[in-house]
């Protein structure tokens, strides 16, 4: 069993995967290039089908030009508390991938899921580095494909909010109970052996 406050679980795993959770609630501090570059080579270097590697991220750190733009394009939920975060991530994936001759294209089923383990890694990262990483689905996906000239052939499918933990009290009271680690549900019911089972 591996425990980090207030989290436990039934089998022992590396304590950092406990350590990575998702505030809300962000300090002021700037995020160094080399920092965000890091978390960023993190996701690079995840596994995908056929090492395709469909993920593509798109950026902003906070207080640079492109910073007002990829904080429009969150829900308006998630715009007032991310404004705080030092950098945004935008996670795209590629829905295509060519044939071995590299001369057709045809869809990849695996695309979301390829980009879902870039994010993974990135998360972990992200925590070893003493910062922070909040996925958010809350954003308008329409308008973020258009404006951060995503191809045809690109989906978005996530953005991040990347900062260091800040005081719970900053944010509005009602999602101050909710700034805590989240448990998970017992392996028992996400688990089954041979066939699906509930």
């Amino acid at each position: 069993m591996t425990a980090v406050l207030p989290r436990s679980t039934e089998h022992r795993i590396d304590p950092d995967m406990l350590a990575r959770w998702s505030p809300r609630a962000f300090t002021d501090e700037t995020i160094p290039q080399a920092d965000l570059l890091t978390i960023l080579e993190a996701g690079r270097w995840a596994p995908s089908a056929f090492n395709v590697q469909p993920w593509h991220f798109i950026y902003a750190r906070r207080d640079t030009e492109h910073w007002a733009s990829l904080l429009g394009l969150l829900a308006p939920f998630n715009q007032a508390w991310a404004q705080h975060a030092a950098a945004l991530i935008f996670v795209a994936s590629r829905t295509t991938r060519l044939n071995s001759a590299g001369t057709e294209e045809s869809p990849n089923k695996t695309h979301a899921f390829d980009a879902g383990a870039a994010w993974g890694l990135l998360a972990l990262q992200t925590t070893k580095l003493g910062w922070h990483a909040h996925g958010m689905a809350g954003l308008d996906y329409e308008r973020a494909k258009v404006e951060l000239g995503l191809p045809e052939n690109f989906r978005v499918e996530i953005a991040v909010a990347i900062g260091r933990q800040g005081d719970k009290a900053l944010l509005p009271e009602g999602l101050q109970a909710r700034e805590i680690p989240s448990a998970r549900k017992p392996l028992s019911e996400i688990v089954s052996e041979g066939r699906f089972a509930l």
